[in-house]
């Protein structure tokens, strides 16, 4: 690599270099930045944390409920959490459709029951 360092006051200032080193310098930069996420969400994983499936993200990116996504993800079927969660199965039913808002008890009750964070099933 040829480099052509420029001093200002007898200290390194600039570093000029061909166009074709430096493409290559970030590729490899972004690389290192892809290196590190990945072994970070790794860490994340082998400590318990849980990546949010394809299935998960694709259904509420498509305009589905988040409480339905999760609950289909888990296998569970609507009447299994609505007693889990200690409400009636029409009432999860209207959430998930959208037609109730669930109060925040019945919200905490289904994010415990699916294993999530609140954050997680809210409707945004």
């Amino acid at each position: 690599m040829s480099v052509q360092v420029i001093e200002k006051d007898g200290k390194p200032e600039w570093a000029v270099l061909p166009y074709e080193e430096y493409e290559r310098l970030v590729q490899e930069a972004e690389m290192l930045q892809d290196v590190r996420a990945y072994d970070e969400a790794r860490q994340a994983v082998a400590a318990g944390e849980e990546l949010v499936p394809s299935e998960v993200t694709y259904a509420i990116l498509d305009g589905g409920n988040p409480i339905r996504a999760w609950r289909e993800h888990r296998g569970l079927s609507r009447k299994q959490l609505a007693e889990a969660s200690g409400l009636s199965t029409p009432y999860l039913s209207q959430i998930e459709s959208g037609k109730r808002k669930a109060s925040p008890e019945a919200l905490a009750a289904i994010a415990k029951e699916l294993g999530l964070a609140l954050d997680d099933i809210m409707d945004s």
